[in-house]
């Protein structure tokens, strides 16, 4: 039986993807940062481990378990992962770096951990998270930008290294779906901005805060998680994946528009955004 480790699998894309590998028959372990967490996802069937990508002993525990347990590690979905809201200038040194630790850090010390395994293997596949938002850039979403970038720079260059290996590398670039990442990003937003003091209030107060406490699903091209999941699985059931996946109407255009149009053309288009 196939197997896959999935991080981030507390709600939204990582539960979907969960539940739709397990009844595809493929063995899933899924992970959560909180206890309740994954106590849920026991409740539903899966195995579990309480795993945070920033701790460095619970990703060594989780990945020696599977591969003990299974003589193997098919796949690991590097999914976990979060935004903070804000203007460039409102993001303090710290809270890029909080960004970092999670959206990139984390995953790179998954992505770093795994990989021995599967060299002894001989195969494997890795799956990196990133967005449309790693392809291009909006306004206030600064933090989240660049570490999609990051992880962008850092799974072209992997891909390249491991080119004469079986182990392979594809990046999934979503655009709008439905999840609980806004939620998570209107806490993130008004624990680490100082909106008061910001050259930014008035877009704050008429446009961003609107925007991330907008709880309907309203935005252009937005689609179900199920959507993210259907690209994974089609990951899994592949020989030879694709180094990217794009997700949504959105990301196919704000992609061809990045490779066609010159940057002030762009930019005029993401302005309106």
């Amino acid at each position: 039986m196939r197997n896959i480790l999935i991080t981030g699998c507390s709600s939204g894309i990582g539960l979907e993807t969960a539940k739709m590998l397990k009844n595809e028959g493929i063995k899933v372990y899924a992970s959560a940062r909180k206890e309740e967490d994954v106590k849920t996802l026991e409740s539903l069937g899966f195995r579990t481990f309480l795993l945070d990508v920033t701790n460095k002993e619970q990703i060594s525990y989780a990945l020696k378990t599977i591969y003990e347990e299974d003589g193997k590690i098919d796949a690991v979905f590097n999914n976990a992962g979060f935004g903070q809201p804000g203007a460039v200038e409102d993001i303090t040194v710290e809270v890029l770096r909080g960004q970092f630790e999670t959206n990139v850090f984390g995953m790179h010390e998954v992505t770093c951990q795994v990989l021995p395994y599967m060299r002894k293997q001989g195969y494997g596949k890795i799956i990196q998270h990133s967005s449309v938002l790693g392809i291009i850039s909006l306004k206030f979403r600064g933090a989240y930008n660049a570490s999609k970038y990051a992880i962008e720079g850092l799974a072209d260059t992997l891909r390249l290294e491991l080119d004469k290996t079986k182990i392979f590398i594809s990046t999934i670039n979503t655009g709008p779906v439905t999840s609980k990442f806004r939620e998570n990003a209107v806490k993130k937003f008004q624990e680490n901005i100082d909106q008061k003091n910001s050259a930014f209030k008035k877009e704050y107060e008429t446009q961003l805060n609107e925007r991330l406490n907008n709880d309907k699903d309203d935005t252009p091209f937005n689609l179900p998680a199920s959507a993210v999941a259907e690209k994974i699985l089609k990951i899994m059931n592949t020989d030879k994946p694709k180094p990217r996946y794009y997700v949504t109407t959105a990301t196919y255009i704000l992609g061809f528009a990045k490779r066609i149009l010159s940057t002030s053309l762009l930019d005029s288009i993401l302005k309106k955004i």
